[in-house]
């Protein structure tokens, strides 16, 4: 049975079973971001974001250092501590959860010692010094697919039922996670969303999640805003994706997302607020 309730660090976070889904807003503090690369580098604007996601309702801020666009390479240790400790620092008395997005051990290491609430590894999880990093925590994990790194990912990937490839994964590392005596309260799970996918990949995943979901009782979580595969659908350009964005939230929220990270989080949270009302039994 699934958990109501998502343990993440100083913060339990409700999970209402058809209702609208937790907000996780993005906050790259990077220069090369797919989408918002360069806004928010420097510590003043990365706290003006904050506080404009915090004012219109997020639920977690994910911070990020390290681009993982497709194409994008390595970022070292330090260089990544640099941009990301110091906005965490500046935001662990927010009164949100704080997530770290990264794979390294090292930056998660840190992160939590300096106040984040939960992990989000695109990588799942799969260096073994990345369960020792967050075995004494009590922090919220999101384990992530993702076919091969950034840099080589959308080169031909190729699959023969993306669904259940994605599935066994996800399957196999919560099983890891569970040996190394993490609750299953504190997991989320993520498709992985154009992280060595085709458009028809990412659709086949997004009609599936509430598949995925129940088969590991686990609370999916949907990072859709703004990617290619919006634009493959729409035409549009990076910066011409919101509407485009929100239709894609409103469908993961119809397949079950318990949670979406997304980069529009007053606009999003006004589009789920009108799909909820006017899918409510009564309406």
């Amino acid at each position: 049975m699934k958990s109501t309730t998502f343990h993440c660090g100083r913060y339990r976070l409700a999970l209402d079973e058809g209702g609208p889904p937790l907000i996780m807003g993005v906050l790259n503090v990077t220069p090369d971001s797919f989408s918002d690369g360069g806004q928010f580098v420097s510590l003043e604007s990365a706290l003006s974001r904050a506080d404009a996601m915090i004012a219109a309702g997020v639920d977690i801020i994910d911070i990020g250092g390290e681009s993982s666009r497709p194409g994008a390479k390595p970022l070292s240790i330090r260089d990544e501590l640099d941009r990301v400790l110091p906005v965490i620092y500046a935001l662990r008395d927010c009164g949100k959860p704080l997530s770290i997005d990264t794979y390294k051990p090292a930056v998660m290491r840190e992160a939590l010692l300096a106040g984040v609430d939960m992990v989000n590894d695109i990588s799942g999880f799969r260096d073994v010094d990345a369960l020792s990093a967050i075995n004494d925590s009590d922090c919220g994990i999101c384990i992530m697919h993702m076919r091969k790194e950034p840099l080589t990912m959308q080169i031909a990937p190729d699959y023969q039922d993306v669904v259940q490839e994605v599935l066994a994964f996800l399957a196999q590392r919560h099983a890891a996670l569970e040996a190394g005596k993490i609750q299953r309260e504190r997991i989320c799970v993520d498709p992985g969303f154009g992280f060595g996918k085709t458009l028809a990949h990412n659709l086949a995943l997004l009609t599936h999640i509430r598949s995925i979901g129940n088969a590991l009782n686990l609370p999916v979580l949907a990072g859709l805003s703004r990617k290619s595969m919006i634009g493959e659908i729409t035409g549009r350009a990076v910066g011409d994706r919101l509407a485009g964005s929100l239709g894609a939230a409103i469908a993961a929220a119809h397949h079950g997302a318990a949670m979406l990270r997304v980069h529009d989080v007053s606009e999003t949270r006004d589009a789920l607020a009108v799909w909820h009302a006017a899918t409510q039994p009564g309406a």
